[in-house]
């Protein structure tokens, strides 16, 4: 105010005080970062649009956009995968990133890096046709039981020694499996952080069964089982349910190869070494692979939860069989519903409305195997 400029007690500093924030000493802990990538080009958020191989997480957040979009009466917010170009160098250099050079490293520096470009700090997703590491226990001891192709044994400094575990190391040295003892902190980094127990096998990619020989092999059984996932993309449901597939007698699991869970190290654990006894095919068209086995003799059946046909009711049960289990969210696809011979609903005297896949399975390859005991 003026003519107060000279009063006392006037105050000399700011009311608002000294700005907050780190004034650029951070700064440098971004250097050599890059850009913060575009989400079209994010191979974990929703609008990808890059040329890798989709993600399954990444393909189910897509397909709840549509679905949300549809119920709204609006365009879905999506990205259109294989629309951009997001591979690194490939192609005369289209890839490469902005502010680097076609060497694509620090300094001039060829990094090598090759697939789905990721923002840095964050780690990609394991190769698909890279090793895989089983870890646990039973799992590697029934993958070495099974004579499952293995290039290392690792096993955690001061291990708790038991039946199991000298069994592994005896096993491992009389196939001249490698024993590389490590750091439990190490397997830890090399696992993820999933629960290791100490031990864990370096196996090549899951050989999977030609789908024709696997159906061609059931059907040289006396009661011909076998099990479709439609859409499957939890391993560990996938795992559970080849579990269960070993238990109840069924001949074989086929599943397709876009859109679903294959065999890795989490389904492999799932399984509990399962999946090295039970026969597991991945084909291109499921409708087209259930046409196959209805064609060869097989009463395709699909569990829904709005079936025809109660479980405790299915007479097809003591022929040849083939049981379709849904997704974990939607269930069976509309047109692999139509395929089916039959749909079956589980009875459930709760308000429950339906139950997880690899569940809703157990129950009723459970089912299958009892009325099959009976009428032998």
């Amino acid at each position: 105010m003026a003519g107060n400029s000279q009063r006392r007690g006037r105050r000399l500093t700011s009311k608002a005080g000294a700005p907050k924030g780190s004034g650029g000493k951070n700064k440098d802990s971004l250097a050599g970062r890059g850009r913060t990538l575009p989400a079209d080009e994010r191979p974990w958020h929703k609008g990808y649009s890059g040329t890798e191989k989709l993600p399954q997480r990444t393909a189910w957040k897509q397909d709840k956009e549509r679905r949300a979009a549809a119920e709204e009466g609006r365009a879905p917010k999506i990205g259109q995968p294989g629309s951009k170009d997001t591979t690194w160098g490939r192609g005369g250099g289209r890839g490469v990133p902005a502010g680097r050079g076609a060497t694509g490293g620090r300094g001039g520096k060829p990094t090598g890096r090759s697939g789905p470009r990721v923002t840095p700090g964050r780690k990609s997703g394991p190769s698909k046709d890279g090793p895989e590491l089983l870890v646990g226990r039973n799992p590697v001891l029934e993958a070495l039981r099974a004579n499952v192709p293995a290039t290392a044994l690792y096993t955690a400094q001061g291990i708790d020694m038991d039946d199991r575990i000298n069994e592994i190391i005896r096993t491992a040295a009389d196939r001249g499996i490698a024993n590389l003892e490590i750091s439990r902190a190490e397997l830890d980094r090399m696992t993820g952080g999933v629960l290791h127990q100490g031990v864990g096998l370096q196996v090549p990619p899951f050989a999977y069964q030609p789908f024709e020989d696997m159906v061609a092999a059931a059907l040289e059984q006396q009661a011909p089982l076998l099990v479709a996932l439609d859409g499957v993309t939890d391993p560990r449901n996938l795992g559970a349910v080849i579990r269960s597939a070993a238990a109840f007698g069924a001949q074989g699991v086929f599943v397709p190869e876009r859109r679903a869970a294959g065999i890795t190290a989490t389904a492999w654990r799932t399984s509990a070494g399962a999946a090295a006894r039970v026969p597991v095919a991945q084909v291109t068209n499921l409708t087209r692979s259930l046409k196959a086995c209805r064609d060869a003799g097989f009463m395709v059946v699909g569990l829904d939860a709005d079936g025809d046909t109660d479980l405790y009711n299915l007479e097809a049960a003591v022929g040849p069989l083939v049981v379709v289990v849904g997704s974990e969210g939607r269930g069976l696809s509309r047109l692999v519903g139509e395929t089916c011979d039959l749909t079956v609903s589980i009875p459930m005297i709760s308000e429950v409305e339906s139950l997880n896949a690899s569940v809703a399975a157990a129950v009723a390859l459970a089912e299958v195997a009892r009325r099959r005991s009976v009428e032998q």
